[in-house]
């Protein structure tokens, strides 16, 4: 009888253990270190630009800036104090339009629609989250500011900026609604209660951090959009009195406007608000990932 401590004429200790110098093992090296490759290409246009956006951003910050109006060209000093406040108004207007009918058409999808009525809405989704940013601004400008209903206003902007925003909330909606366990569902109707309570009371609580997530991605998207304000907000060089019937600045349209000017103190002032306007995306993303983070 063999012992379990004998060896077979043969066998060698680790023989089953691939070599370091074997075909697998080689190959398997090689496509992990292009892999890595891949991902630090991946991520160097986005250091390029930040890097050079810091460095260009942040020798032309002052606390100025933050307060004063857009300089007039030839003029010295100035800010974007009313463009901050009035990307955040349209943006604001925006969530307030596209996250609750966003919400509301993931959940009806979800928990309610079946078939083909809720793959045409999927489909249709999907078709408004590839249309140009500037078809928006161009069917906002023909409804709201050539009728004269809203003008050239805060208003119009967020109505633009809330048609890209919605087809994201709904996707990234629908897709963490469909990720809660069905378990969770049963075992609420189990206890007693209706389709709407668990939809209400457990389906969406469930999916919270990811439609946070969603919005933020939407929010994000709207603050940098350009050519939707350029048609419905236009740009003012004066502090935003109203809502309606008056053009609006915003740091994307500053931007746009400062960067290609003749003047050098236009453009430095396009470079701070380029960063301010990376740094409020930023900043949103970070809220919006601690957030997702104590719900989880």
């Amino acid at each position: 009888m063999t012992s379990f401590s004998e060896q077979p004429q043969g066998f060698r200790r680790g023989s089953l253990s691939s070599s370091s110098s074997s075909p697998r093992t080689l190959f398997n090296n090689l496509m992990n270190g292009v892999i890595f490759v891949c991902g630090i290409l991946a991520l160097l246009p986005l250091g390029l630009v930040l890097s050079y956006l810091l460095i260009k951003g942040f020798g032309s910050l002052s606390l100025e800036l933050f307060y004063e109006l857009p300089p007039a060209p030839l003029d010295t000093g100035g800010g974007f104090g009313n463009a901050i406040i009035g990307t955040l108004i349209m943006v604001g207007i925006g969530a307030l339009i596209s996250v609750p009918i966003g919400v509301a058409a993931a959940v009806y999808l979800t928990e309610f629609s079946k078939g083909q009525t809720a793959r045409s809405i999927r489909f249709a989704t999907n078709v408004l989250s590839g249309v140009p940013s500037i078809i928006a601004g161009v069917v906002t400008y023909g409804i709201l500011v050539a009728t004269k209903i809203t003008g050239y206003s805060a208003i119009s902007g967020g109505v633009a900026l809330s048609i890209l925003m919605l087809p994201i909330i709904v996707r990234t909606t629908d897709e963490a609604l469909q990720l809660v366990s069905n378990d969770l569902r049963q075992a609420a109707m189990g206890i007693g209660a209706t389709n709407y309570q668990t939809v209400l009371l457990v389906v969406l609580p469930a999916a919270l951090p990811s439609i946070i997530t969603g919005a933020t991605l939407s929010v994000a998207r709207a603050a940098g959009e350009t050519a939707p304000l350029i048609f419905t907000a236009l740009f003012s060089p004066f502090w935003l009195t109203k809502l309606t019937d008056e053009p609006v600045a915003s740091l994307a349209v500053l931007v746009f406007n400062f960067a290609t000017s003749f003047d050098n103190n236009q453009q430095s002032v396009a470079w701070a608000a380029s960063l301010v306007l990376v740094l409020m995306v930023l900043i949103a993303s970070i809220i919006a990932r601690f957030t997702t983070r104590s719900k989880s």
